[in-house]
């Protein structure tokens, strides 16, 4: 079935964090992760399987910041397309029967102006072509995830749509505030979920920033917001400093499996992990739901 189907006769799991796995493999805070899909793609795909065997439904390929204004902020010389194209091929290669593999859309590492450099239009076109290479490589839904600002999601969008006819999966990130949950730039989640329904995504939620605790309440507020499939995927909570002065995130697998079933409670459709969790997280969601 497709994944479409998938999502409304039975919920979908995705996957859980790519970048917080590659740091415990050694990669370094200069490095671009998705440079590793041509230099290490034998680790990628580990990841991708480990993912699988826990019960994930989708893998999510490593494109995330695979776009073109992304990679050469990042100092990278490869092209777009071989690092976009290696993704995709990886993460196919470990797909199985009735699994799926996303092409994920998000960072362009600079912010759309008046804020920023980027224009809208040079947005639209950047990740167009980004996405252009991912669909060639026959992937069953596209992910856009982690997104600060709106204007960025309408134009990862609007890029799919004018190379592709497959779903569109947006998330965005969001911030506990005194009046409630909003963007960094004051979106508020039924503003946000209402546009991204208009501009054509076919399932929309949150991600990343938010442990699932807090989450369980933010869930609550985007279900009520659209009639579309819901997608979350908290953090393992909020990351904080051990006394090495390395990253860890709190929240266990137990911990962070029983707020999924909650979110579930809810009605939510998607659900997965971001920052902080690993293949372990998915299984005890998988067993736990």
């Amino acid at each position: 079935m497709d994944i479409l189907e998938k999502v409304n006769k039975g919920g979908l799991i995705l996957d859980g964090a790519m970048g917080s796995i590659l740091i415990s493999k050694g990669i370094t805070g200069d490095e671009a992760s998705e440079l590793w899909n041509l230099n290490h793609p034998d680790i990628i795909k580990d990841i991708h399987q480990s993912y699988y065997d826990a019960g994930s439904d989708v893998a999510s390929a490593n494109t995330y910041g695979a776009s073109a204004i992304k990679l050469k902020k990042m100092g990278v010389t490869q092209s777009v397309e071989d690092v976009n194209r290696a993704g995709v091929k990886i993460a196919r290669q470990v797909c199985g029967k009735d699994q799926y593999v996303a092409g994920e859309l998000g960072s362009l590492g600079d912010m759309l102006s008046p804020m920023g450099p980027v224009s809208f239009d040079e947005a639209v076109d950047c990740f167009a072509q980004q996405a252009g290479f991912i669909e060639d490589e026959g992937v069953d839904v596209f992910l856009i995830e982690t997104i600060f600002d709106i204007n960025i999601a309408l134009a990862a969008i609007k890029a799919v749509r004018s190379v592709s006819e497959k779903p569109i999966f947006c998330s965005l990130t969001f911030k506990k505030m005194k009046k409630g949950f909003f963007t960094i730039f004051g979106s508020s989640p039924q503003d946000s979920m209402k546009l991204l329904e208009n501009a054509g995504a076919s399932a929309v939620g949150a991600n990343c920033t938010i442990g699932s605790g807090t989450m369980i309440d933010l869930a609550c507020e985007i279900k009520k917001s659209t009639d579309l499939p819901v997608i979350i995927q908290p953090n393992a909570g909020l990351p904080k400093a051990a006394k090495d002065n390395t990253v860890f995130y709190p929240e266990d697998e137990f911990f962070f499996a029983d707020s999924i079933k909650e979110i579930k409670t809810l009605g939510v459709e998607i659900v997965g992990g971001c920052c902080g969790t690993t293949p372990k997280y998915i299984k005890k969601i998988k067993e736990t739901i």
